[in-house]
């Protein structure tokens, strides 16, 4: 009999039970949502990130005998007799000061690999909680939205470009000279404050491209929406145009260009790459 698990119906099996644990947070004022301690990636807990995180954890251990949780808040934390038979990659909340605040862009983003790389990612799923949209994608089957097929935009001009760019550093004068080549040139510039859901706007055409050369955002955040933009035919890679891989950890930092088509993305390393 074929045990394999269906990845599509557990990760939206996930998506359901974490929407359903956040209600009671939804109207919560920021007063109210106490620093919980700092999370295994760094940032402070919310009450929402341990709830979203304890709703996927429910969902994955019902379906599953083992597995190896990666996650932003708790860690690695590893489940089954034989927890390295997959590895699921979770940010349970992605924009949680978006979420407290009351802004409409956050997300839950989930990634498995059959290795802690995130080059062997072969299932994904963010999921925007405010608009209820999920994104999702299966190796070699293609992304979807909402179940109907997406793709990257076409287009190769910066000047009618929409591209996203995360500029969220106290360092920011140290990162300004490598970009600000591309802010001259783009069109328009954007930041919505979750970047698992940035990606996946590149991967259905809502954006041309996305680009984060801080070294400050973690593979947890962008694990899922990595394939999820490569099965919608869109580039990712270094900002020196090199394959994009990373140990899935939750400490583990990341830089990238995200872009919907080839000819786009060269240009955009040809204002980025050298100054990297």
């Amino acid at each position: 009999m074929n045990t394999r698990p269906d990845w599509l119906e557990i990760l939206l099996h996930c998506k359901e039970n974490v929407k359903a644990k956040i209600q009671p947070y939804l109207k919560t004022e920021l007063a109210e949502q106490p620093v919980l301690g700092t999370g295994a990636g760094g940032d402070p807990m919310k009450p929402v990130d341990l709830a979203a995180e304890k709703a996927i954890v429910e969902v994955l251990e019902h379906h599953l005998n083992a597995f190896t949780l990666v996650s932003e808040e708790s860690g690695v934390t590893k489940f089954g007799m034989n927890p390295a038979q997959c590895y699921v990659i979770v940010d349970p909340i992605d924009g949680t000061t978006n979420f407290i605040r009351g802004l409409p862009f956050y997300a839950t983003s989930i990634a498995v690999s059959t290795m802690p790389l995130l080059s062997t990612v072969f299932a994904a799923l963010v999921t925007d909680l405010f608009h209820d949209t999920t994104y999702t994608a299966i190796k070699g089957g293609g992304a979807h939205c909402d179940g109907k097929r997406i793709a990257t935009s076409q287009l190769t001009t910066l000047e009618d470009a929409v591209i996203g760019l995360d500029l969220n550093s106290y360092k920011v004068k140290a990162i300004a000279p490598y970009i600000s080549d591309l802010i001259e040139r783009t069109g328009h510039v954007r930041h919505f404050g979750a970047n698992a859901l940035e990606l996946c706007y590149v991967a259905e055409g809502l954006t041309e491209a996305f680009v984060d050369v801080r070294g400050k955002l973690r593979v947890t955040d962008m694990a899922a929406g990595y394939l999820i933009l490569k099965e919608a035919g869109g580039v990712i890679t270094s900002p020196e145009g090199k394959a994009l891989d990373a140990t899935l950890d939750p400490v583990q930092k990341i830089k990238f260009i995200a872009s919907g088509n080839k000819q786009l993305h060269r240009k955009i390393l040809g204002l980025v790459r050298l100054k990297c």
